[in-house]
């Protein structure tokens, strides 16, 4: 899928918002193009974003800390999966734990 100008600058401006409320972005992969990975850790959360390509194959989850002992992914509160805006759109839903 080919993305214009205009959903490559609003994905820009939603990333620039995200590292506002904390989150930390780096590549995972080479280039500028690369998959980035974005987390944010809170006392109560672990907010976790992987942008793999701009359409597609992006996804994100949060994780409630806790020391309890919960089989699988029993801590995941929430998850989406889709394109970068779709994902990053969520995302910003999101609240920070202030505790």
């Amino acid at each position: 899928m080919r993305t214009d100008n205009h959903d490559l600058m609003t994905a820009m401006r939603l990333l620039d918002h995200l590292k506002l409320c904390g989150f930390e972005f780096q590549h995972a992969g080479p280039g500028e193009d690369g998959p980035l990975v974005g987390t944010r850790v809170s006392p109560g959360w672990v907010d976790l974003v992987h942008l793999e390509g701009f359409s597609c194959d992006c996804f994100a989850w949060r994780k409630r800390t806790s020391s309890l002992i919960v089989p699988e992914d029993g801590l995941v509160e929430r998850r989406v999966h889709g394109s970068a805006l779709d994902v990053l759109n969520e995302m910003l839903t999101w609240q920070r734990d202030r505790r």
